[in-house]
């Protein structure tokens, strides 16, 4: 099962979670790494499927569509030899198509808070929960942040009393805790030590721009030293990303470039596009980081300093994924000094400023 999914073997992560939740115990796990939170539940899930029995056992909630429409092919992919019948349930899907094949039966069902309740409150109810057995709230904290908490608790309030409930989070709030103490029965907590917040595998370095301006030019010469196959570079604001976009297809770059305000069908074209391999950087924002999960992306890109703490991990967790080495390289002005020595501290790391010789690397 890992192997088709290009791993190894289970990282500590996923050994302390797997256990636990196979059990039938409630996990809350912090959890850094996209790719190995998606292999972690969808593990966790297609251990403990009953395939002859042809009912909704599982649901699973993400925050954004991108990331359902992730899951639902990673889950395909693991359990296609078993017979596992998964659907997902996002914005632009047919209405009438999603209650067909709800009502023929599924296995499993992946969806956005949204789309989930409008299936559950419809007339003869095409998802039934009946059969429930385990319940899965991905980026629990971005979606708590995205105002979903509403629609989470009434999901939660209609599941089985008996429900496994798992919890994903890379940053624990408030709210978080409130889901985790109403709902949650003793819940196992697996939680990444403060000093392993960075991810392992992913170096990372500094270039002193000193100005904004200059900031161009030392993207440029970046990519003239190295062999970059396939990379992610984050700004903060979309006009910046439609101006790097427009200067990088100038000096003969393949570029992707996608942002929060872009419609959803946009998006998906885009992300197609990048991850198909018809382009070779992808310039975003962090509107963004959560659903990139492209095993290939060796380097990433913060022209941008982030302007939170924890979105530097989000952003670096892109490359490197699989076990394989990856590069994170931070532009840094005198205006983001600060927030550079900031982030070493906050995660207890050491950031060096780029080697001239990093071509050897």
């Amino acid at each position: 099962m890992w192997l088709s999914e290009g791993i190894k073997k289970p990282s500590t992560t996923q050994q302390s979670g797997i256990l636990p939740s196979c059990g039938g115990l409630d996990v809350i796990q912090q959890v850094l790494s996209a790719s190995e939170k998606i292999a972690a539940f969808c593990s966790e899930i297609l251990q403990q499927l009953d395939c002859r029995l042809v009912q909704c056992q599982a649901l699973f909630l993400a925050p954004t569509r991108e990331r359902a429409q992730q899951i639902e092919n990673v889950m395909r992919a693991l359990g296609d030899h078993l017979g596992v019948k998964v659907h997902v349930c996002v914005g632009g899907n047919s209405i009438q198509e999603d209650k067909h094949i709800l009502s023929a039966g599924v296995h499993l069902v992946v969806g956005t808070p949204g789309c989930v309740i409008d299936m559950l409150q419809r007339k003869q109810q095409p998802l039934r929960l009946d059969h429930i057995r385990m319940f899965v709230l991905d980026e629990a904290d971005e979606m708590l942040s995205r105002g979903f908490k509403d629609q989470i608790h009434d999901i939660l309030q209609l599941l089985p009393a008996k429900v496994q409930v798992v919890a994903f989070y890379a940053t624990m709030s408030a709210d978080a805790v409130e889901i985790t103490r109403k709902f949650m029965n003793k819940p196992v907590r697996i939680l990444v030590k403060f000093d392993e917040l960075t991810l392992e595998g992913v170096k990372q370095f500094y270039v002193n721009v000193v100005r904004e301006e200059r900031k161009f030019d030392a993207l440029c010469n970046l990519y003239e030293r190295l062999n970059i196959t396939k990379s992610v570079i984050f700004v903060n604001t979309r006009l910046k990303v439609n101006w790097l976009t427009d200067k990088m297809r100038s000096r003969g770059h393949t570029v992707s470039a996608t942002h929060g305000k872009m419609d959803q069908k946009t998006r998906d074209i885009i992300m197609h596009e990048f991850c198909s391999g018809s382009s070779s950087i992808l310039i975003t924002t962090d509107l963004s980081a959560r659903v990139i999960d492209v095993q290939q992306v060796c380097i990433v890109i913060n022209y941008d300093l982030p302007t939170q703490l924890e979105n530097y991990l989000r952003r670096i967790g892109r490359g490197g994924e699989f076990e394989s080495k990856g590069y994170a390289i931070n532009f840094v002005t005198a205006d983001e000094e600060k927030m550079l020595s900031d982030i070493q501290r906050f995660y207890n790391v050491v950031i060096d400023e780029l080697p001239s010789n990093v071509a050897d690397f």
